[in-house]
C-alpha cells in the first residue's frame, strides 16, 4: 500500500485517503431531520488496519453520529439532536438547532499531513444565528505505530447580543450526564470494552473522571481484533483536564466535557477555543502505550504546527 495521504473533495463530504484505504469520511452538508440536529460528522472512521470504530445513526439514539461536535444546552437551545433534559425529565421541544457549514477557507496535502479548515454558523430552530465557528481538523500517519492522528480544533464566536450559557444534562440535575463537546459513539462490538487512563483500566465507574487523556479499548466483530482510541484533552482548553463523559454500556461512547458538571458563560462578543486530539491505533493497548501515544499527539501538536498563531 502506497503511504501517500490524500483528500478527496465532494459535493457534501471530505474524505481522506491513506493509499486505498478510507481513513475517515467528513460529512459537512447533513441530511438529517431537524429533530437530529444537523451538524457536520466523520463516519466511517477506520483504523489502518481497516477496523471501522464508528457508529452512525444508531436505533437507540439516532441522532449520534460517529464523532461530531455536539451540544445539548446552549442556553435553552439543542445542537445535539433529540429530546431536551428539563425539569427532571426529558422533553422534546423546538429547539433542535443546526451546524451549517458555510465554506473551507483551506483544503491542503502537505509533509504528510492532511487538513482542512471550515466556518460554519449555528442556527436554532426558531431561526436565529447566535454563533458562528470556525474549524480546524488535520490528520497524518503514523506506520510505525500502528496508528494514525486526527487533530481537532473549534473555535466558536457568541454573535449575539447576550451571554450564552452552556451547559448538560448533568448541571440540570442529572447525574452522570455531563455530555456535551466532540463526542465518539462506537460500534456495537465495542460495547462492554475497556476504559484506559494513566491510573489503569476500568469501565463506567470512570464516568466524569478527570484526566488528561483518556482511552477506550474495543473488539471486533468478523475478524476478532481489537482497536484502542486514545483522547486527548488540549492543554489550553478553559477546563484542563476536563471531566469525561465514558461509557463501556450500553454502549462504547467517549467526550471530553468541559461542561460536565459546571455551566460556562460564554459572554456576548467573545470566542471560545477548544482542541483535542484522537488516536487511532491497531490493537488492544494498555496504559503505557497509550500515554505515549498520547505524548506523541502532544509533541506533533499537528493543529498547531499547520496553523501558526499570529
Amino acid at each position: 500500500m502506497s503511504s501517500r495521504l490524500r483528500l478527496r473533495y465532494g459535493d457534501t463530504d471530505v474524505t481522506a485517503w491513506w493509499g486505498s484505504l478510507v481513513l475517515f469520511r467528513y460529512v459537512y452538508l447533513s441530511e438529517a431531520p431537524q429533530l437530529e440536529s444537523p451538524r457536520p460528522y466523520f463516519h466511517p472512521v477506520r483504523t489502518l488496519a481497516n477496523d471501522v470504530v464508528t457508529i452512525y445513526r444508531p436505533h437507540d439514539h439516532v441522532w449520534h453520529r460517529g464523532v461530531a461536535l455536539s451540544l445539548p444546552h446552549v442556553d435553552k437551545e439543542n445542537f445535539w439532536g433529540g429530546p431536551t433534559f428539563r425539569d427532571g425529565g426529558y422533553v422534546q421541544l423546538p429547539n433542535d438547532g443546526a451546524m451549517l457549514h458555510e465554506s473551507f477557507d483551506d483544503i491542503a496535502e502537505k509533509n504528510d499531513v492532511v487538513r482542512f479548515d471550515e466556518r460554519l454558523r449555528w442556527v436554532t430552530e426558531s431561526g436565529e444565528n447566535p454563533i458562528t465557528e470556525r474549524r480546524r481538523v488535520a490528520a497524518t500517519v503514523w506506520p510505525s505505530d500502528a496508528a494514525w492522528l486526527l487533530a481537532f480544533e473549534t473555535t466558536l464566536a457568541n454573535d449575539s447580543d447576550a451571554d450564552i450559557v452552556i451547559g448538560s444534562p448533568t448541571t440540570e440535575g442529572r447525574p452522570d450526564a455531563g455530555y456535551g463537546g466532540l463526542f465518539w459513539r462506537g460500534p456495537r462490538s465495542f460495547t462492554g470494552g475497556t476504559v484506559i487512563t494513566g491510573g489503569g483500566t476500568g469501565g463506567d465507574e470512570l464516568m466524569g473522571v478527570r484526566a488528561p487523556w483518556l482511552a477506550f479499548a474495543g473488539r471486533h466483530d468478523d475478524r476478532g481484533g481489537a482497536s484502542t482510541l486514545v483522547f486527548r484533552d488540549g492543554t489550553h482548553n478553559f477546563s484542563y483536564p476536563s471531566q469525561w463523559f465514558v461509557r463501556s454500556t450500553p454502549f462504547a461512547a467517549v467526550c471530553p466535557a468541559p461542561f460536565f458538571d459546571t455551566k460556562h458563560t460564554f459572554v456576548a462578543g467573545e470566542s471560545l477555543t477548544l482542541r483535542y486530539d484522537i488516536i487511532i491505533a491497531d490493537g488492544e493497548a494498555h496504559p503505557v502505550r497509550c500515554a505515549a501515544l498520547a505524548a506523541h499527539a502532544a509533541a506533533v501538536d499537528l493543529i498547531g504546527q499547520q496553523y501558526p498563531r499570529a
